[in-house]
């Protein structure tokens, strides 16, 4: 049984390894890729376009530089701090508080994956035939039916008698 202690699951969660980090990453799809790749939600990468959709900076826009696996944080273009000294920094963003709205589809391997999420469409679909009653039936397990507490102890208490009348 998997465990429901928050101790745990941070745990869980620092001492993850990488191909379980990646899949931390993901976020939500905008409507018209949803649509389009028939996929709700992918793993942020570094390309991809992303708007903000909660905290400070709700509903900036921008491309994504950098993906810090380790702190579990991406880094958007154009959002950043002015730090005391005057210098810019990117500000640490969630993954699970963007929307991606545009795809980097320059791997290879990301391109084939959206490939194959793509469903095929009702029309599509091959349509099979109707399957008889009688093939219905032989598909069909045999239920057991379980003997009730009565009859049980009916059965036990009729032994008893048996024994008793013979002994």
């Amino acid at each position: 049984m998997k465990t429901t202690q928050p101790r745990k699951q941070r745990k869980m969660l620092y001492q993850a390894p990488a191909h379980i980090r990646y899949k931390h990453f993901s976020a939500p799809l905008s409507s018209s890729l949803k649509t389009s790749h028939n996929v709700g939600s992918l793993p942020v990468r570094s390309g991809d376009t992303v708007r903000i959709m909660r905290g400070d900076r709700k509903g900036l826009e921008g491309k994504v530089t950098r993906v810090d696996r380790n702190k579990y944080r991406i880094f958007v273009e154009g959002v950043t701090r002015e730090k005391v000294d005057g210098t810019t920094t990117f500000v640490p963003i969630h993954p699970s508080k963007v929307m991606i709205t545009s795809l980097n589809l320059d791997d290879k391997w990301r391109r084939e994956s959206l490939k194959a999420g793509v469903a095929v469409t009702e029309a599509e679909k091959p349509v099979e035939e109707e399957k008889k009653p009688k093939e219905l039936k032989k598909q069909r397990k045999k239920r057991r039916t379980r003997k009730t507490v009565a009859e049980k102890t009916e059965k036990v208490e009729g032994e008893k008698a048996e024994e008793s009348e013979s002994g």
